[in-house]
Formats: structure tokens, C-alpha cells, sequence
């Protein structure tokens, strides 16, 4: 398969394509890599320890042969199809493919019934592997039911979209559902630098690294785009088995590498966040951008706007936190490139919000005195009274019910006497924060009118 699209922009080559016709045939004379580095035994897979480790119960199962209908749901190039040949290998039953891009309700029922023959002359199982099971339609899911239900099939689906939307609920129900996690940076290098030894090329660091920030987690990808580069080293070096360079690997991937060293890397996030502080559209996003090209992960990038959310707007605009976790799950669901938009429309959201730290200093007072003063006992009308015996301790006694009052609120103390009247959090003038301020001011007011009478 290719790689995830990605816009080349302004600067990318047009016309046929990456490759000059020597590198065209040379790719053309033999199977991709992708497909010939494909794990022979559970042993060589790299990932989804979780799943597939010593002792992991996916492993178990594929080794006793006593898998049960199934879906595979992860990120592309995490393995599914992998595992699935796997299971083909080791099993004792049939083993039909069908891929849910191409596949009608027509061969559905042809698997199906030549199952059904099979169970009955000679007492053999069938496993379907159903590649894409998303794009079944509920006709073509519900046709599958039957045979699931009675185990006259085992069905082995694999889809990069959550089954809860994209699957009956009726076929998940019969189904165990499998997550793949996308790969680490250090595992898809594990993966090309296997690759590269099997072809006998050299490559130097730069090149890999950036094939790896390239594929995004992706092994099939980064595969691909390593075979490209292959080529191109190939061809440049008249037919012998070239170095791979850093060149190559851009040629290959069609992108120019953005790098910086590790002492760099804070500083482009110090610029990020600062820029977002600063109410800065333009900047965040080009800081933005920048760690995105370099090949930063883009969960950091999505955890460092969660944090910043509450850190530096907090109330002034509650909204916040809600856009950028948003952002964070759609780069775990969809991943680079699409959810840049997601984290682009976060980084506008959060940099035109109105700013406020009360949020921070508020926290920080609390921590303080939780940390430095004595920890008071719980006051009596605050523990916990419905239980047998509570109120004879005393507990809960003398609690006053808000609710019981018109306005909703009665001047009451919450905290321990150690504690009691330290202000931690004040409402800014930013934003939302104005009419918390304005209702702080109130109670207050009507909390000394209280005490004045």
C-alpha cells in the first residue's frame, strides 16, 4: 500500500512523479519491500507487545489455534493484516480472504457456503479475514451474522475506524475486539534498519530518522518510502547499491526535512507555547507547523495544548479545554496528516481566547498549604452522615443544605479551621472570568451582610 497522503507543496516536484525511469524499473523487478519484510512468526513482530508478547492473550490464542471471531482495530501499518497471515500460518482450519473494498453481499455468501460444505464433509473450520470490515454496509455485515453466531465461520476482521461506529453493534457483540497501537519512532527504525540489512544497503542516520518522522507510525509506509529511496541511491550511483542519504530519503518521501537537535527541541516548544500565551495566531501555528515537519510526535504536540488550555486560559474561556482535547483525540483516531486541521484549529481556538493563569495560581496556593500547614481533621458538619450511628458522633451535624436556601447558597465554612479564609482562587477582568468575579463579589457581600447581622 502507499504511504499516507501527504500535501507536497509548492516546492514538490510535478509531472510523472518522484522517479526517473531507472528507478521506475528497478522498483517494478521484484515484490515490494513492504510485502517481503513481513513477519514470519509472532517472534519477529515488532509492536503490540500487549498483544502479542510472551504470555499475551492474542499470542496464546493464535498459538493454540483457538482464536474466535475477532476485530483487529488499529492505525494503518500497525500490523493487522501481519497478524492475520499469522493466524493463516498456524491454523488448522481454511483460511479465506475477502477485502470489504471489493467484496459484495455475492462472495460474502460464496465464502459462506463453502464453509458450511467444508464443516460438513470433512468437520473443517473456516477463518474469514475481511480486510477494510468498515466498508461493509449493515446489509453486508448483517449477512455475515449467522454464521459467526453458530461458528460455522471465524471471522477475522481488520478497520482503522472505531468499531462502535463503524460496526453492527449486533456483529461487535459477537466479536473480541483487538486494539493496535500506533508505533513508536524506535520500533518503525527497528523495522527499517531490519530492512536494510536484508537488502545490504547502508543508510546514514539522518536518512532514517527522517523516513521515520515521515511514516508516522506507519511500518508499511515508512517501507515504502525506504524502497523509493533505495532506488534512487541506486540509480544515482549507476546501478550499484548506494548509500542512502538524507537526499534520497526526501526525494523519496517528497518533502524537504525540517530538523533540530534535542537542545532545540525546547526551545520550538517554548515558542509554541509562548506564542499561544501571546495570543498569537500566526506564530502558533507556524511553530506549529514546524515541529509537525520535523517529525515531532504529534501527541506531544496535542498534550502540550491540553495542559496549556487550563494552565494560561483556564475560566476565562472554559471552552478551551474541551477544543483541545478534541484535538488530542483526533490525533490518536486519525493521525498525521489530516489531524493537523484538528491541532491548526486548537492552536487558533486556544491563541484568540481570552488569557487568564487563575487557574495555575489558584492550584498552586492549594498545594501550598496542603504541603506546608497541619492537615486538619474534617469538620464535624461536613463528614460523611448516612450511616447507622454517624449523627451520634455528631457527623454531619449542624450542616446547612445550599439548596434549602432561595439564592442557592449560605455562608458556610468548608475547609479546617488550619485553612479557613485563605483565598486561592480570584476571577480575573478576562473573558468568562468577569462574571465569576462579578458572583465572587456577591457572595461575598452578601456573606458580610449576613455576618452583620
Amino acid at each position: 500500500m502507499s504511504p499516507p497522503r501527504r500535501n507536497p507543496g509548492p516546492s514538490a516536484p510535478s509531472g510523472a512523479g518522484l522517479f526517473d525511469a531507472g528507478a521506475e524499473e528497478l522498483l517494478a523487478s521484484r515484490g515490494p519491500l513492504a510485502h517481503r519484510m513481513r513477519p514470519r512468526s509472532l517472534d519477529e513482530m515488532v509492536g503490540q507487545e500487549h498483544l502479542v508478547g510472551q504470555g499475551a492473550p492474542l499470542r496464546a490464542l493464535i498459538e493454540t489455534d483457538r482464536l474466535s471471531s475477532a476485530i483487529l482495530w488499529g492505525p494503518p501499518g500497525t500490523g493487522k493484516t501481519t497478524l492475520a497471515r499469522l493466524v493463516a500460518d498456524s491454523t488448522g482450519r481454511e483460511f479465506a480472504t475477502l477485502s470489504a473494498v471489493s467484496a459484495g453481499v455475492a462472495d460474502v455468501r460464496t465464502v459462506l457456503e463453502e464453509a458450511r460444505r467444508r464443516l460438513g464433509e470433512r468437520g473443517q473450520g473456516t477463518i474469514l479475514f475481511l480486510d477494510e470490515v468498515h466498508r461493509f454496509n449493515k446489509a453486508q455485515q448483517d449477512a455475515l451474522l449467522p454464521s459467526v453466531e453458530s461458528g460455522q465461520i471465524t471471522l477475522i476482521g481488520a478497520t482503522t475506524e472505531n468499531p462502535s461506529f463503524a460496526l453492527n453493534a449486533a456483529l461487535l457483540s459477537r466479536t473480541t475486539l483487538y486494539r493496535l497501537n500506533r508505533l513508536e519512532p524506535a520500533q518503525v527504525q527497528e523495522v527499517l534498519r531490519r530492512a536494510l540489512v536484508a537488502e545490504r544497503v547502508d543508510a546514514s542516520d539522518e536518512a532514517v530518522s527522517h523516513i521515520v518522522a515521515m511514516a508516522d507510525g506507519d511500518v508499511r509506509a515508512g517501507l515504502t518510502i525506504l524502497e523509493a529511496a533505495i532506488a534512487l541511491a541506486s540509480v544515482r550511483d549507476g546501478g550499484e547499491e548506494g548509500r542512502v542519504d538524507l537526499a534520497d530519503a526526501e526525494a523519496a518521501a517528497d518533502r524537504r526535512a525540517l530538523r533540530y537537535s534535542a537542545d532545540e527541541h525546547y526551545d520550538v516548544i517554548s515558542a509554541f507555547i509562548k506564542a499561544i500565551r501571546g495570543s498569537d495566531p500566526d506564530g502558533g501555528l507556524y511553530w506549529m507547523v514546524r515541529m509537525v515537519e520535523a517529525g515531532e510526535d504529534p501527541r506531544f504536540i496535542a498534550r502540550r495544548l491540553v495542559i496549556l488550555a487550563s494552565e494560561d486560559i483556564g475560566l476565562a474561556d472554559p471552552t478551551s479545554l474541551l477544543v483541545a482535547e478534541a484535538a488530542s483525540r483526533a490525533v490518536e483516531h486519525i493521525g498525521l496528516p489530516e489531524a493537523s486541521l484538528n491541532l491548526a484549529q486548537a492552536v487558533i481556538h486556544l491563541a484568540t481566547a481570552p488569557k487568564s493563569n487563575r487557574v495555575t495560581v489558584a492550584l498552586s496556593l492549594a498545594q501550598a498549604d496542603v504541603r506546608d500547614l497541619p492537615a486538619g481533621p474534617v469538620p464535624a458538619h461536613l463528614r460523611d452522615s448516612h450511616y447507622r450511628s454517624a449523627q451520634s458522633l455528631g457527623h454531619g451535624v449542624g450542616y446547612r443544605y445550599p439548596h434549602d436556601d432561595p439564592s442557592g447558597w449560605l455562608d458556610q465554612e468548608y475547609r479546617p479551621p488550619e485553612v479557613a479564609g485563605h483565598t486561592y482562587y480570584e476571577a480575573s477582568l478576562h473573558g468568562r472570568e468577569r462574571s465569576l468575579r462579578w458572583g465572587a463579589s456577591r457572595l461575598a457581600q452578601d456573606k458580610g451582610q449576613g455576618e452583620a447581622t
